[in-house]
């Protein structure tokens, strides 16, 4: 792009590889469609300052210039004009980021047509590697009846972009996508491009944010946009992709049992969120039924338009002639069958269907089907007939496709799960009880009288009012498995776990509030473990509620399956990342060998979040650095934030990011990593990193008495507590840094550019580690062992988008505490900066990764601008006493800015 004045192009666009060019022209071309918008809308002076602007960033950070002239420049400016930039900035780099997801597309397309290698991480080339590894087909077989990855979709936001501004991005990427090998006309392409100028412009004239918090159903609605708009298209073809690599791979096909699973948060996590309950609990179940039972009606009306073959011309199975005649039974007047349909046997039968999918919907118990199963059998008998009388081309896949959404996605679309604090079930036993103390109780005690009550001990006080929310979820719970099947509730997972007794409360709960089925509670209770203290119990407190035999006459009931959930957060803001991750590899291992030794099947429930803080990285390289024997064919991970929009938002991707996740899944189960001999060695060593690391971590973090305060101070903290982005509030409980939430905290550190929480303590852990043990040793282990090595890459790549000279503007907003507390954070920031380089023998950070670089060199001359107009807005509103809206509703624009530029923030 050139600005007015005919400067020559910017110079990124020298970086792009040849095989990138398409990625080039799709950034330049939306780069100058976006400029023309500018000048249009805010007019020709407008754009000329924000292209000085962009030159004065691409100078900064091309010539190494200081970041004071940047900073000077933006200084000061008008509110209304700072606005208008940071959403201009902002325009810019989600145009990059479109352009971005269209050219992963678009490279998936060229490995496709190339009919030779294919492309990396996919399911063709997972199975490709398994078959050469000598994984005979029956293990594949065997592995499959029982394979299940199921992602699991949260209501922890850290995006606060409107469902309305997310269709007008779909509307860029059909269209860029339609144009993807520059196959269309010049009026093709010049309506498509219009097409384009249209939703950038109604984008650039509409609000980023809501003016209201969301609410519970506003965040169901979200969430039901990926999981019935995207994933539910998804679905078939994911088994189709699957279906052709085994048949490549091994020259036959396997009969595929249903392997993909979907879950929700939304409605049901209870943990510090007052606004979820019992009600919020049915009324999701309620609108995730109306969804799919709609998307089901929508299919098969399209399905009948498929299927009109007449009697006359072709036979059908007498099952399907069945079927029909004791549906308009059934039906009655409810039907009004289309006389013109008369002879065309599966379009009746379908049209019948469709009536029934209406009064199930419509709650006519009579009338409607009593579960998905039913409506599974109408349609394998419309299959059967098609396979027996020629139908195998004449309709026959788009049958099986809808079998394959009824399958998974029966009629509640996503599992629910419930979760709530294990202080709230403290809180209502010591109500119920008349008991106070209950929770300082030790937990010999505690148990004991649990016990008694799981023996049916009477209850002093079944109405004590402060248990009736506690008592009302556990009662929706069990209406919820009437009323739309066992499937629709998931595990019943406990924050905060610490004790055996913590699983038993949620059985005597459930017990109280008579969520029993024959005899049994049947509800998956899954402790969830989530500080590094937690971690490092969690094996003892697992060994004891094994031996529990109360609980393991529930276990029993449940088929001796047992969830465990991992969290990656609170351990990281705990401990620092090195000590979450190292003690959440530890917790695996010992977790997997109390499990063994007590006969019980475990699963693991992985936390994750979007940023490195918070588990995120690459999902693929993850599960093949688990422990051994950890994913064994389950893998059930949170998907949340900005997250669930880059890696759903489009159906492409989404299929990609689904194979990627199962042939990871595929090679940690059949081809697990071989014993390593230094394995032992290289543990004690992360032993000593870890704990070095984590006592760095919190003497900042925790132990300095003024830290909390200059956190509030060189963070925007105080602008995310009044974002519009969540339900939920951003603290369990008053008080310390201990009670913040993880987004919020780690969400705070990537605003201001640092990214402290990913790597602090980290440094000074590598350093000594080197000192110790020697730079090759070190080196060694980085190379050689995978989970250090992901932990590696992860903060790696957190730190090339880090900028500490940018932050440091944040932390002089600190006034004198920022002497205090910014030469320390600097000298970390540069031991760990040197270290990583050094051990992965590389000449700087992502030497070796091209594509990161470039992605993050293209969003630097526009987030940089916006950070540095974040920090004097933030000024300003605090000088003024925090009450100007004016300003607030400009740093939100921010935020969201600088979140979406760099790409994982919680």
């Amino acid at each position: 792009m050139h600005d007015e004045s005919g400067n020559e192009p910017l110079r990124e666009e020298l970086d792009f590889a040849p095989t990138d060019y398409l990625l080039r022209e799709d950034v330049r071309t939306l780069g100058a469609l976006v400029g023309e918008i500018l000048a249009e809308q805010c007019g020709p002076g407008f754009l000329r300052e924000v292209e000085e602007i962009r030159r004065l960033a691409i100078r900064r950070r091309e010539q190494d210039a200081p970041v004071a002239e940047l900073a000077e420049r933006l200084a000061g400016v008008p509110l209304a004009e700072a606005d208008a930039l940071v959403r201009a900035f902002s325009a810019y780099f989600g145009a990059t980021n479109l352009a971005e997801r269209v050219h992963r597309i678009r490279r998936r397309r060229d490995y496709q047509r190339q009919g030779g290698a294919p492309q990396p991480g996919g399911l063709e080339a997972e199975l490709l590697a398994l078959q050469a590894d000598g994984v005979p087909l029956q293990a594949l077989d065997a592995l499959l009846a029982r394979l299940r990855i199921e992602p699991v979709f949260t209501a922890h936001p850290t995006e606060a972009v409107r469902r309305v501004l997310l269709e007008k991005e779909r509307e860029v990427v059909r269209r860029l996508v339609a144009d993807i090998d520059r196959q269309l006309t010049p009026a093709e392409r010049a309506s498509g491009l219009e097409r384009i100028r249209f939703a950038l412009t109604a984008a650039w004239q509409t609000s980023d944010a809501p003016p209201a918090r969301p609410s519970v159903a506003d965040e169901r609605e979200h969430v039901g946009f990926y999981l019935g708009e995207v994933l539910y298209r998804v679905l078939p073809v994911f088994h189709e992709t699957l279906d052709a690599a085994i048949t490549r791979a091994y020259g036959r096909p396997l009969p595929l049992p249903p392997l993909l699973r979907f879950g929700t948060w939304v409605g049901g996590d209870m943990d510090g969120n007052p606004n979820i309950g019992a009600d919020t609990v049915l009324a999701a179940l309620e609108a995730q039924r109306a969804q799919v039972l709609g998307n089901y009606r929508a299919d098969l009306g399209r399905l009948a338009m498929l299927l009109t073959q007449t009697r006359d011309r072709v036979a059908v199975e007498p099952e399907v002639e069945a079927r029909i005649a004791a549906a308009q039974a059934l039906l009655g007047e409810a039907l009004d069958p289309d006389p013109r349909h008369a002879d065309m046997p599966y379009r009746q039968l379908l049209e019948a269907m469709r009536a029934r999918l209406r009064a199930t919907a419509a709650n006519d118990a009579v009338r409607g089907y009593p579960g998905p199963q039913v409506l599974l059998e109408d349609l394998a008998a419309i299959d059967v007939s098609l396979a027996h009388h020629r139908g195998e081309h004449a309709g026959r896949f788009a049958v099986r496709r809808i079998m394959r959404r009824v399958e998974c996605f029966g009629f509640h679309l996503a599992t629910l799960d419930l979760r709530q604090d294990s202080a709230v079930h403290d809180a209502a036993l010591a109500a119920l009880l008349e008991a106070p103390d209950w929770a300082e109780q030790a937990v010999e005690a505690r148990v004991a009288r649990l016990h008694a009550l799981l023996d049916g001990a009477p209850v002093a006080q079944p109405a004590a009012p402060e248990a009736a929310a506690t008592l009302a979820a556990f009662a929706a719970a069990g209406q919820a498995r009437r009323r739309f099947g066992a499937q629709a509730i998931g595990p019943y997972i406990i924050s905060m776990s610490r004790s055996a007794a913590d699983a038993l409360a949620v059985l005597v709960l459930a017990r109280i509030a008579g969520c029993v089925e024959d005899g049994e509670v049947p509800l998956d209770v899954a402790p969830l473990f989530e500080t590094v203290g937690d971690l490092q119990a969690a094996a003892g407190v697992m060994r004891a509620l094994f031996a529990d035999p109360a609980y393991r006459r529930h276990l029993a009931a449940r088929g001796d399956h047992q969830m465990v959930m991992l969290g990656y957060s609170d351990s990281a803001k705990d401990g620092g990342l090195l000590a979450s991750r190292w003690a959440l590899q530890r917790a695996q291992v010992e977790l997997l060998e109390v499990a063994r030794e007590a006969g019980v099947r475990l699963a693991f429930f992985h936390g994750r979040g979007g940023s490195v803080s918070r588990g995120g990285g690459k999902t693929g390289r993850a599960i093949v650095a688990a422990p051994r024997g950890s994913v064994d064919g389950y893998f059930r991970l949170t998907e949340q934030g900005e997250v669930i929009h880059r890696k759903y938002g489009i159906r492409a991707l989404a299929l990609r990011n689904l194979e990627q996740m199962a042939g990871a899944v595929l090679r940690a189960s059949l081809r697990p990593r071989a014993p390593e001999p230094r394995e032992p060695g290289w543990r004690a060593m992360a032993d000593a990193l870890a704990a070095d690391a984590r006592a760095h971590y919190r003497a900042l973090v925790h132990a300095h008495p003024d830290f909390p305060a200059y956190f509030r101070a060189a963070t925007p903290i105080d602008v995310i507590e009044q974002l519009h982005i969540g339900s939920r509030p951003s603290r369990r409980r008053d008080g310390s840094i201990a009670n913040l939430r993880a987004i919020p905290w780690v969400f705070a550190w990537a605003q201001n550019r640092s990214g402290l929480t990913g790597w602090y303590g980290l440094g000074t852990a590598l350093q000594r580690g080197i000192d110790t043990h020697g730079l090759d040793a070190m080196a060694a282990m980085t190379r050689d062992w995978p989970f250090f090595a992901a932990m590696i890459d992860d903060v790696e790549m957190l730190l090339a988008k880090s900028d500490l000279a940018i932050f440091e503007r944040y932390s002089r907003l600190a006034g004198p505490l920022h002497e205090a507390f910014f030469p320390g954070i600097a000298a970390e920031f540069a031991r760990v900066r040197a270290a990583i380089p050094a051990l992965k023998q590389r000449s700087g950070l992502l030497a070796d990764d091209y594509r990161l670089r470039l992605s993050i060199r293209l969003r630097n001359p526009y987030v940089d601008p916006i950070s540095l107009l974040q920090v004097d807005l933030l000024r300003r509103w605090r000088e003024g006493g925090r009450s100007d809206e004016a300003l607030l509703r400009a740093l939100v624009s921010t935020v969201n800015g600088i979140a979406a530029g760099i790409q994982n923030t919680g």
